[in-house]
């Protein structure tokens, strides 16, 4: 770093920061242009229910699209889900949710089967797999929306968990990250630097911290949303999976080099399947939080999801052509398409326009990926 000139430095934060900064000149426009309105509990507590669903998706789509792969019909199996669990609800909570995860375990699995065994790109599959998904979704609704959920199933989404569980659940969590954030850097030979100071250890800590306080603060308002805790338990997990485990660590083999994976004995068609299986299920669960927070099964909902899906992973830092990406960066994305979602509705913006200021952004995060190669 001493040797690097500003330039250098600067390359340094816009590569390791500039979603999460851009995510912060965001908010700050935003509240300026809503006077307010935007930085409140109650409003960024709905953005965070908003960004639930975007994100559990934006999890699933960074494996796929670190193997090298995509998923076009996670929106078509969002609505579709959410039937399947509307439909389910005289079986009582317990068997709406198990057979709706294996339905979208199925559907998945589907996708990861012809992707694998027929060597079809993923983009035709899952295509293919959009319209049967929303075919099927208006077949067993027949067009209308399916409401009266149990209450235990719509508090899936409704129900708060208290301030002091929140809290501790949290704490816990930071302090096993922190942990395998240590552990990691040790692995690789970094123990001499775990705690130097330096410009970009500060931002690091800086950002953390902000983060934490405002999180602190929201849960303060009337304790964490369980879809939202739903959404950051999955989170974690999708985190742990890429960076912990053998898994993951083969997922950014196979989408780094496909062919020099499978010859260093990377059972290469049972990974991809795999990723494409997990897919399928976090959808299922983006459908059931969905279809809790409306208290209906809706077959028309879920349109364009897979869109902000990519866009999330995409704006990210994940790149498309497989290999390179992170949870953590995907969430950010998440945050910006939610953040950017809220604010334009707050000021009142034709949806017309929001649709084409998505577009915009979303070739910029390319334009991007494209520069860093």
């Amino acid at each position: 770093m001493k040797n690097q000139g500003k330039s250098g430095i600067g390359r340094v934060i816009i590569g390791k920061y500039g979603n999460l900064i851009g995510l912060v000149v965001l908010i700050v426009l935003t509240t300026i242009l809503t006077n307010g309105m935007f930085f409140t509990q109650r409003n960024l507590i709905n953005v965070l229910r908003q960004v639930s669903v975007n994100g559990i998706l934006a999890v699933g789509m960074t494996l796929v699209i670190i193997t090298g792969g995509i998923d076009l019909s996670v929106g078509s199996v969002v609505a579709l889900t959410g039937i399947i669990a509307a439909l389910l609800q005289p079986q009582g909570t317990a068997a709406a949710i198990v057979l709706t995860l294996l339905a979208g375990a199925a559907i998945g699995g589907c996708n990861g089967f012809f992707v694998t065994k027929f060597r079809i790109p993923s983009f035709i599959i899952t295509l293919g797999m959009m319209t049967i998904a929303r075919g099927l979704a208006l077949v067993f609704s027949k067009g209308e929306a399916i409401s009266g959920l149990n209450d235990s199933f719509s508090a899936i989404s409704e129900s708060y968990i208290s301030p002091s569980v929140s809290l501790t659940v949290f704490a816990f969590l930071a302090l096993l990250t922190v942990f395998l954030f240590v552990k990691e850097r040790k692995s690789s030979g970094y123990e001499r630097k775990i705690f130097t100071f330096n410009f970009i250890g500060a931002m690091s800590i800086l950002f953390i911290a902000a983060a934490v306080a405002v999180l602190v603060w929201l849960i303060g308002f009337r304790g964490m949303p369980a879809g939202v805790a739903v959404f950051l338990g999955i989170a974690f997990l999708g985190a742990y999976t890429l960076n912990q485990t053998r898994f993951g660590r083969y997922v950014y083999a196979i989408g780094g080099n496909e062919e020099a994976s499978r010859l260093s004995g990377i059972n290469v068609k049972l990974v991809k399947f795999l990723v494409f299986l997990i897919m399928g299920v976090l959808a299922a669960v983006s459908g059931m939080v969905l279809a809790a927070r409306l208290n209906s099964g809706v077959p028309t909902s879920g349109v364009m999801f897979e869109l902000d899906a990519i866009a999330s992973v995409v704006i990210g830092g994940t790149s498309l052509s497989g290999g390179y990406g992170s949870v953590g960066g995907s969430i950010i994305g998440a945050f910006i398409i939610g953040t950017l979602n809220n604010g334009m509705q707050l000021l009142h913006i034709d949806p017309f326009y929001q649709e084409i200021a998505k577009g915009v952004i979303i070739i910029g995060a390319v334009l991007m990926d494209r520069k860093k190669k």
